[in-house]
Parts: structure tokens; C-alpha cells; sequence
């Protein structure tokens, strides 16, 4: 029992945090009121960009970890860390809406840049393969700011009677049902290896636990344990070459990533890092991939956020403009800037005009896909590849592996991940 208590007093117990404290990237404990300390690449950028010098990009990206890092919020037993990329839309959505809502000039500037700045940034974190929250925050910002607006600005005008603003909140909260339920679990494949690490890994530390030393410490235990992994490895890989090679299997593909054999339509989420059964796409409203477990709760998400947007624009335009079709008055509202609570509605109607189109676009692809019994994942792979029949000036893509007929393409996805569908004959090695 000496050697136990010797132990403890070597190793002392962390004093519990506070709510302003935390510990930082570099295994310090740190306070959220020391935040502007100890900024050295932040000086050294800021003095490189005064003398007119240019700020090395690795520079820049130690800024960036640096603020990430202690961007923070009081928490209990620690402060918690806030990601720095759901703060933009919070703040610049509500100033472009204002800026814009003051001419009409300044509106079409606005509302033109809004989706080029969200494409370019779109298309940075995909070139390098990063997970966001951008589009996320912005999102459901926009769901609650346009409620708000609506609120605040056109209900008062006494159009709207108390069933129609109902109807309207309770698509509100279908819509956040059912992106609750996309942002789910969409199918990912477990990992063999890793859970044979962490039943390993249990075993071994359930020793330590008692007072004894951990049996990992020791190089031979590390040397047996990437024995052992190596030869979990290798059995698995002999395993995928099997069954590729049999005629009775199923084409099975091995993942040298997530160290598994996936099944046929799975894939590998170079930005989730983990593979998906039957994966269609990664789509970064949710920050998730969209795959057999949550691809009709995303469908189900994106036609409630239709109807609902519809139906949340026809409201504002009859209160606004009125006594005018709503195609009219999407064009042509005269006054509608002479009021500036109008012209606020005006601006937020068309900014949900833009949003809706790019949705409604989607939702029309992945009809398009269902319909043809086709991934987002495997259209572009058959594309790539030039093996893919292409209608409709490309926007109908049939690789003809799984098209089995409309009402049986729909009845396969309507039971997605109810249970095991007998694989095609295209699907047999």
C-alpha cells in the first residue's frame, strides 16, 4: 500500500475551474480575462501590415488558432470553447439586410454579393477539406431572423390573422424538427480496429485503476498492441480480397483510412473523416454527410422549408404590397422604400427568394437522383469517369446500376435503413 499512497502524492489532483477558467491549446491554465496577453503573431502581423509588409500565411493561421482558441464563454467547471465561424452570420447578416433595405441600388448590391461571398467561402473550406459551422449558424439565423422580422414588421400591419401566423410558426418548428433529425447519425460504419482498441485499451488500464502502473506504458505492450492491429489489418484486407474475389459475395471495397471493408454505395467523407453507408453527399447546411440513415429526414427538411418559405413570402408581399399577385409584387411594389419598416420586408422577402431558389434547386436534384436511384456521390464519380448517360442537358445523370423503375427506386428509399434490400445482379463480382 506504500508504493500507492507515494503515488498520489506525485501526482496531485487539478483544482477544479472556474467559469472564466480553461485550459488552453498548449496545456496551460489560462483565464478568459487574459485574452489580449501574449499575442506575439498577432503583433508581429499587426506591425507587418502597418510598415505595408506582407503577413506570412502561416502567421495568419497561428492568429487564427490563437483567437479560436480563446474565444470562449463562462461555463460551469470551465469556460467553453465557441466556434469562431458561427459568429459571422450573427453579425453580418443583420447589418447587410439594414444596408440594403435603405435604396434600391443598395439593395441589389447586397443581395447580389450575399450568395457570391457564401459560394467563395463555399468553396474555400471544401478545397482544404474543412469541417464549418458557417453555413449551419447561417441558416438557422436566417430561420429565426426572417421569423423575427416578421414579427416585428408585418404582423403589426393587422394583415395577418392569428391561423395564418400559427400555420407559419408551426412550419418553423417542423422544419427544426426535422433538421434535428438530418443532423443525426447518417450511417457511419464502425470501425473493427477501433473497437478492438478500446476493449484492448479497458482491459489494460483496468490495473491501473486498483494502483498498479498501466500495462500500455511498457514498449512491449506498444510493440504486441501494433502487432496485434497490424494483424487485425491484414486479416480484414484478406478478408475484402475474398469476397471480391468470390462470385457468391457482394462487391466490397476496403478503406485504408478507416481500416474496414465498406459495403457496396458507401464512401469515405474526406471532411467527416469516416465512411457512410450509401453516402450522397456532404451538404454543409447541416455540417453533416447526407447518407442512408438521415437522407429522408433531409428530403422531409427541405420540402417543409419550402412550403414554409412560400407561404412566409405570399404573407409578407399581400401585407405590403397590396392588391397585387405575388409575382407582380416581387417585381413591381411602388412606395415600398418610402416606409422604412416596408422596405426591411421587402429586403428580408428577397433575400428568402434567394435562399429558397438555391434550395429548391436541391431538392429538385435529389428528386431527379431518387427518381433514377442514383447518389450526388456516384454522379459525379460516373461524370469523372464518362461511364453515366446524361438527359436533360446534364441535369439528369443514369448510370443505370440500381435504376430499377421509378415506383421501385422511390419504394427502396421510402424503407432506407429498415432493412437489408437484396443486392442487383450489377453489384455481384
Amino acid at each position: 500500500m506504500k508504493p500507492v499512497k507515494k503515488k498520489k502524492t506525485e501526482e496531485p489532483e487539478l483544482e477544479p475551474l472556474c467559469c472564466c477558467e480553461y485550459i488552453d491549446r498548449n496545456g496551460e491554465k489560462n483565464h478568459m480575462a487574459s485574452c489580449l496577453c501574449d499575442c506575439q503573431d498577432l503583433d508581429e502581423g499587426c506591425d507587418r501590415w502597418i510598415t505595408c509588409k506582407s503577413v506570412r500565411p502561416e502567421t495568419c493561421e497561428r492568429i487564427m488558432d490563437t483567437i479560436s482558441d480563446r474565444l470562449r464563454i463562462p461555463w460551469l467547471r470551465g469556460a467553453k470553447k465557441v466556434n469562431i465561424s458561427i459568429i459571422p452570420p450573427l453579425v453580418l447578416l443583420p447589418v447587410f439586410l439594414h444596408v440594403a433595405s435603405w435604396h434600391f441600388l443598395l439593395g441589389v448590391v447586397v443581395l447580389t454579393s450575399l450568395p457570391v461571398l457564401a459560394l467563395w467561402y463555399y468553396y474555400l473550406t471544401h478545397r482544404r477539406k474543412e469541417q464549418t459551422l458557417f453555413f449551419l449558424s447561417l441558416g438557422l439565423f436566417s430561420l429565426g431572423y426572417m421569423y423575427y422580422v416578421f414579427l416585428q414588421e408585418v404582423v403589426p400591419k393587422g394583415r395577418v390573422g392569428p391561423t395564418r401566423l400559427a400555420v407559419l410558426t408551426c412550419g418553423l418548428f417542423l422544419i427544426l424538427l426535422a433538421l434535428y433529425r438530418a443532423k443525426k447519425n447518417p450511417g457511419y460504419l464502425s470501425n473493427p480496429t477501433s473497437r478492438e482498441r478500446s476493449l484492448s485499451g479497458s482491459q489494460l488500464e483496468c490495473p491501473d485503476r486498483k494502483g498498479q502502473e498501466k500495462t500500455k506504458g511498457f514498449p512491449g505492450a506498444d510493440t504486441s498492441g501494433s502487432l496485434n492491429n497490424r494483424t487485425l489489418k491484414d486479416d480484414l484486407k484478406g478478408s475484402s480480397r475474398m469476397l471480391a474475389a468470390s462470385p457468391t459475395k457482394v462487391k466490397e471495397d476496403w478503406c485504408a483510412k478507416c481500416q474496414l471493408v465498406r459495403p457496396a454505395r458507401a464512401w469515405h467523407c474526406r471532411i467527416c473523416g469516416i465512411c457512410v453507408r450509401r453516402m450522397d453527399h456532404h451538404c454543409v447546411w447541416i455540417n453533416s454527410c447526407v447518407g442512408e440513415s438521415n437522407h429522408q429526414a433531409f428530403i422531409l427538411a427541405l420540402l417543409i422549408f419550402l412550403l414554409t418559405s412560400v407561404y412566409g413570402i405570399t404573407l409578407t408581399l399581400d401585407t405590403i404590397c397590396r392588391d397585387r399577385s405575388v409575382f407582380t409584387a416581387l417585381f413591381y411594389c411602388p412606395g415600398v422604400y418610402a416606409n422604412y419598416s416596408s422596405a426591411l420586408s421587402f429586403t428580408c422577402v428577397w433575400y428568402s427568394v434567394i435562399i429558397t431558389a438555391g434550395m429548391a434547386y436541391i431538392f429538385l436534384i435529389q428528386l431527379i437522383n431518387i427518381s433514377y436511384n442514383v447518389t450526388e456521390r456516384e454522379v459525379q464519380q460516373a461524370l469523372r469517369q464518362k461511364t453515366g448517360r446524361r438527359l436533360l442537358w446534364g441535369l439528369i445523370v443514369d448510370t443505370g446500376q440500381y435504376n430499377r423503375g421509378f415506383l421501385r427506386n422511390w419504394h427502396q428509399f421510402s424503407t432506407l435503413g429498415t432493412r437489408a434490400f437484396p443486392h442487383p445482379a450489377e453489384d455481384i463480382v
